[in-house]
């Protein structure tokens, strides 16, 4: 009997000890699995994606329109927005990504995905989360089957903002992914 109190003890003791990984150590993620909720609750998304079922990736072809420019593809949508202090891709631009994965290992093109961030956070801690939704970007083309090589990742972190201002309204414009060819 004394014996087992000790044990339970000691099991508390270790459960008590133990300690979950921060944000920071997870690494690239993407997937989230449960809604996520901002300090400012929900922030809308500037422009939603359109279904990559119904719009078909194409690529170039020789005297037709280009894909990445045709308003009505989903390829000519470049950007990946981000909720606040995330570099998890949201379920709404997973069909955006993976067109763009599915075109860039059919066309053979280079890209560069370029991250960004709003103007909260240090210059350092922005340049970091800002590379690391870039990153997350590549993780999950690489995965769908792009290949790695012709994908470059940068970060830009505060020093690119699409949206002036200090509302989460351009908060919101500036935390993203974008995607940019070579020769573009």
């Amino acid at each position: 009997m004394k014996r087992s109190i000790v044990m339970l003890a000691i099991v508390g003791a270790l459960v008590g000890c133990s300690s979950t990984p921060k944000d920071e150590q997870k690494g690239a993620q993407v997937e989230d699995r449960a809604p996520s909720v901002s300090q400012s609750g929900p922030t809308p998304t500037p422009t939603p994606p359109r279904d990559a079922s119904t719009t078909p990736v194409r690529p170039p072809q020789v005297g037709g329109a280009d894909p990445l420019k045709d308003p009505s593809n989903i390829l000519s949508r470049r950007s990946v927005f981000f909720d606040y202090d995330s570099n998890v891709v949201k379920d709404e631009f997973k069909p955006l990504v993976s067109a763009h994965a599915k075109y860039v290992s059919q066309a053979r093109k280079k890209m560069t995905i370029q991250g960004n961030t709003d103007e909260r956070g240090s210059r350092e801690y922005n340049l970091a989360l800002g590379q690391r939704r870039a990153d997350a970007v590549k993780q999950m083309m690489t995965l769908l089957g792009a290949p790695s090589g012709d994908i470059e990742t940068v970060s830009f972190g505060e020093e690119k903002p699409r949206a002036q201002g200090s509302t989460e309204q351009a908060f919101a414009e500036n935390r993203r992914a974008d995607i940019v060819y070579q020769g573009e």
